[in-house]
């Protein structure tokens, strides 16, 4: 490169260098945010910023500034001086809102998701898990230690589910099973949802004792507590039989391929004849495609570093997921994008 050609840069190009790398400040601002209840405080009219800080038991000056910050990040609206209401985006950060996406938020600007972060260069050098080495354990063996943690980790969890708990009964025909068991489902979300949608059906969630410590008021209050099982287990060690339909959501991007084939070699083991497997999953595409139409903005790239650094997981293309299927016995047929909860895919797969 000339110094000529360093010194035409062009100013969108600098910009975006300058947005990633203010990024993590942008993160803890809406850490801040959500620790101090702004949202809340704000509330559903404008508010002058002194008593947004005496409610929060906060300074006037530093609370004004943290108010404009948030309006520069999109999340408030500086109405009139030193007066804020919430945006719509920000009002996603009010904990009461079904839709709410503070917990979720809290948890992955949380020092136990981030720390390892500041070690992403050598995970790539080695392929090493960086929490591990971070924390002296791995991630689930540090959440199940702290019983605080495992409880924010968990409704982070659900919220980031909602959204595909109320998608998939539209988008795949549940009607054709009898009986679903959720693999890895957490606190019931997502089988609830599908429960509810289909009275028909029956189902188990399968999960450690710890994912599984808020699934009873979950599956009491979308009232299906008699339709659905609560199993604490172990999908390392086996998956229950019973079901003809098993999902597998959002939890083999957690582990490595080796470990997500024991996943899927114990789903094959219990199916029975015309069962089927659903994987729900992002499916990154051969090449990466950045045109606005199909483009997340990189979050499903950062999420695959974030399973590189944390949990030594990994997003997986559809070729990957076709080359764990068939080592477990399984075969791929189809890889359909979930409409209505971008950019997960509904990923089929039957007894080879």
């Amino acid at each position: 490169m000339t110094n000529s050609e360093a010194t035409s840069t062009n100013p969108t190009d600098r910009d975006l260098i300058a947005r990633l790398a203010f990024g993590s400040m942008a993160a803890q601002t809406l850490r801040a945010a959500v620790r101090l209840g702004v949202m809340e405080l704000v509330g559903d009219t404008p508010r002058h910023a002194d008593e947004v800080a005496a409610d929060a038991g906060a300074e006037a000056q530093p609370m004004t500034r943290l108010l404009r910050a948030l309006t520069g990040l999109g999340l408030l609206r500086e109405v009139s001086p030193d007066s804020f209401s919430v945006t719509s985006a920000g009002a996603l950060l009010h904990p009461c809102r079904p839709d709410s996406l503070a917990s979720f938020a809290g948890m992955f600007t949380e020092p136990a998701i981030v720390r390892a972060w500041e070690h992403l260069d050598d995970s790539v050098r080695t392929g090493e898990i960086a929490f591990d080495s971070v924390f002296g354990t791995d991630f689930f063996s540090h959440l199940a230690q702290d019983p605080e943690l495992s409880s924010a980790f968990n409704a982070a969890m659900s919220q980031a589910s909602s959204e595909t708990a109320t998608a998939l009964p539209r988008a795949f025909d549940f009607g054709r099973f009898t009986a679903v068991t959720d693999v890895g489902g957490g606190d019931g979300t997502l089988l609830a949802g599908v429960l509810a949608a289909h009275p028909g059906l029956k189902g188990v969630v399968l999960d450690t004792a710890e994912g599984l410590a808020e699934a009873r008021s979950t599956v009491t209050r979308h009232g299906v507590e008699g339709r659905c099982s609560l199993l604490a287990g172990d999908f390392f060690l086996a998956v229950p039989e019973g079901s003809d339909l098993y999902v597998v959501k959002s939890v083999l991007h957690d582990w490595s391929d080796e470990q997500a084939v024991t996943i899927l070699r114990h789903c094959r083991e219990a199916l029975p004849p015309g069962g089927l497997v659903l994987i729900v999953e992002p499916v990154l595409p051969e090449v990466v495609d950045t045109t606005a139409d199909v483009t997340d903005g990189g979050i499903t790239y950062l999420s695959d570093l974030n399973m590189l650094v944390n949990v030594g997981g990994r997003e997986r293309t559809r070729a990957d997921f076709e080359e764990v299927c068939r080592r477990a016995g399984l075969t791929l047929t189809s890889v359909t994008p979930l409409a209505g909860a971008a950019p997960f895919a509904l990923i089929e797969a039957v007894a080879a």
